[in-house]
């Protein structure tokens, strides 16, 4: 099996505010290998965003602390790396595509000069070659009429024609990993769709690794091949998109899933939501964080913290459920029909069962 293209391991990293140290990532870990796409799903403040961000070394420090951990990128760990070496890395080999396009386009520049100058930057190349791949990379993201758009602002882009410039400008130097975080969430549902599909052309084309960032598991289910549920700046379940799906085991996953619309469902039916609040991580709970929003927490869960148990060769879950001497309790059935209203399918547990092609 060749070396997985990323390696994150035992990741810490804190904060310093006036509260106290926020302990946002606590203790991650995950692999990512070529021409893969890991989804990343938890609540906002989760730690979803600062391990994306960690990636490319964009916490500002201070206030951000690396604690403790590797974060080791084609065989090179890049926390020891100084600013000017990170430089070289990112866009080069790792890019990132943010939540709001506004925020990563500038209003003043031409879109086509944003794209040319990411590949001038690092590639070895005339200025009119780059404005060829520049025009080739904008209808490659699917933009009518390349030539014309090139020359045009960002302010005369609609939001989702806006969020294809930040892709292709992501893609310019054709980096080996791309970090989206939440690139949907401030589009509707139909341009959210067609965004969803080319990120999984691109993936299926270029072969690129990619991280995708959400709150949202019906997201997940179309373009995933992996899945790690963060709660409280941990991973509490990790697994392939069909093990997370139809055999989740942690209750928090449990009650992600569960909260997923349903097309079918009622229109009098009520949305599950999972009850209380994510804790304080300035102090974080004794045990199980999870424990305090879990109907079915036991005593162990507010003592002593889980292990991350295995299901099988590719699936994991933080919960003493999992226990051998723990009580079997399977997924409830208002989650399972909430599934398989969503999917579409009949048995929520069968393992044959395929999400993504």
């Amino acid at each position: 099996m060749s070396e997985p293209i990323l390696q994150v391991k035992d990741l810490r990293i804190n904060f310093k505010t006036f509260a106290g140290v926020v302990q946002a990532v606590r203790g991650v870990n995950f692999e990512l290998n070529a021409g893969e796409t890991l989804a990343i799903v938890g609540e906002s403040g989760s730690g979803k965003s600062v391990t994306s961000n960690a990636l490319m070394k964009l916490i500002p420090e201070p206030p951000g602390i690396y604690e403790s951990g590797e974060i080791i990128f084609n065989g090179r760990d890049l926390i020891p790396l100084s600013d000017k070496e990170m430089s070289k890395v990112r866009g080069n080999d790792i890019s990132m595509i943010f939540q709001d396009p506004m925020t990563s386009l500038n209003p003043t520049m031409r879109v086509g000069r944003q794209i040319t100058e990411v590949i001038l930057k690092h590639k070895n190349i005339s200025k009119s070659d780059a404005k060829k791949r520049a025009i080739k990379l904008l209808d490659q993201v699917g933009i009518p009429m390349p030539e014309k758009r090139y020359k045009q602002f960002p302010h005369e882009f609609s939001g989702g024609m806006r969020q294809r410039v930040v892709i292709a400008i992501a893609l310019a130097a054709e980096p080996k990993l791309l970090i989206a975080d939440e690139p949907t969430t401030a589009l509707d549902v139909t341009i959210q769709a067609q965004i969803l599909e080319l990120m999984k052309e691109i993936q299926k084309t270029s072969n690129t690794s990619i991280i995708f960032i959400t709150h949202d598991l019906g997201v997940v289910a179309n373009v995933a091949h992996r899945v790690a549920v963060m709660y409280a700046g941990q991973i509490v379940e990790y697994g392939t998109v069909n093990e997370i799906f139809y055999n989740p085991k942690h209750p928090y996953t449990w009650g992600l899933l569960g909260s997923m619309p349903d097309i079918d469902s009622n229109s009098d039916e009520l949305l599950r939501t999972i009850p209380g609040s994510p804790p304080d991580l300035t102090n974080p709970p004794k045990g199980d964080a999870f424990a305090a929003r879990n109907e079915f927490a036991l005593a162990i869960d507010y003592e002593k913290e889980p292990p991350m148990f295995q299901v099988s060769e590719t699936h994991f879950a933080k919960t003493w459920l999992l226990h051998p001497d723990a009580p079997k309790i399977p997924i409830p059935e208002a989650v399972a029909k909430r599934i398989e209203g969503y999917l579409g399918k009949e048995n929520v547990l069968n393992g044959e069962k395929t999400i993504r092609n």
